[in-house]
């Protein structure tokens, strides 16, 4: 039997230049630095490492969780959503609105009065006995052996998918560089490391949409934004730009609203979908 499928991942490679190579590895010098230079303070205790002795200024830690969403696999998937449905289609994630505001003004408090470290060790404060032991051990086996894995896997294809089109390499390859320079900058400084180069990673990731952006729609086939509004509503897909679903349809109604109002803000964990 003759297979001529070609190989699953195999795109064409963008061919960086000196200015690219030298932004990648600006920016693995910088994160590798920031790990040495709060290794003494990190290592100071348990509370230094994993909760940067929780003294950080409220909009460093909101800045941090914002930039954390930014994974690889998060754009792929929010541009899909828009790409199918439209603007209104990212009503998926802001659906959870209600969940992110009350974790903000109302449980963030109380975990803080709690000072436990992890939410396994919350289980044990707010349960007792064996139901407490019980709900610990099958969070830990099901978000850490189950749940987490899946959703690395996810991360882990993307950022393989990515750097195959970046670098032309092995997603192995990709994805063993990555997790090795991740290791080492959080292992050398823990969560003070993460916080800060995920503030750099943000102004980054911000200032590069929106130069990528502003670009995009220089390019003579777009002609602005004028026009690419105008080619839309000419191809019929106008309803694209619309912001808010269409609430006459009972199916959206209860997927975009009624659903993220009532159940998935208290129901659902997931790193970053607020209370988590």
């Amino acid at each position: 039997m003759n297979n001529d499928r070609a190989p699953l991942l195999k795109p064409d490679f963008i061919q960086l230049t000196w200015i690219d190579w030298s932004i990648i590895l600006g920016y693995v010098a910088f994160a590798l630095i920031v790990g040495l230079y709060f290794s003494r303070r990190a290592g100071k205790n348990l509370s230094e490492f994993f909760l940067t002795g929780r003294n950080l200024p409220w909009w460093v830690v909101g800045t941090s969780m914002v930039a954390t969403t930014f994974s690889t696999d998060t754009p792929n998937l929010v541009t899909n959503w828009i790409r199918e449905s439209g603007v209104w289609g990212y009503w998926k994630a802001w659906g959870l609105l209600i969940g992110n505001m009350m974790t903000v003004f109302f449980f963030a408090r109380l975990w803080r009065r709690s000072e436990v470290m992890t939410d396994v060790e919350f289980y044990e404060l707010r349960y007792s006995g064996r139901s407490a032991a019980f709900l610990r051990g099958f969070r830990a086996v099901y978000l850490g052996f189950f749940f987490n894995v899946i959703v690395m896997a996810m991360v882990n294809l993307a950022a393989g998918k990515i750097g195959t089109v970046l670098f032309g390499w092995d997603p192995k390859i990709v994805v063993a560089v990555c997790c090795t320079i991740a290791v080492l900058y959080a292992a050398l400084a823990g969560l003070w490391g993460v916080i800060i180069t995920d503030l750099v990673q943000f102004v980054m990731a911000m200032a590069g949409s929106i130069v990528a952006t502003w670009y995009v729609l220089q390019m003579p086939e777009i002609g602005g934004l004028r026009e690419l509004f105008s080619g839309l509503e000419a191809a019929g897909k106008g309803d694209n730009l619309r912001f808010f679903p269409d609430f006459s349809q009972p199916a959206l109604l209860i997927e975009f609203m009624l659903l993220p109002l009532f159940v998935l803000w208290w129901a659902s964990w997931y790193p970053g979908a607020e209370p988590g």
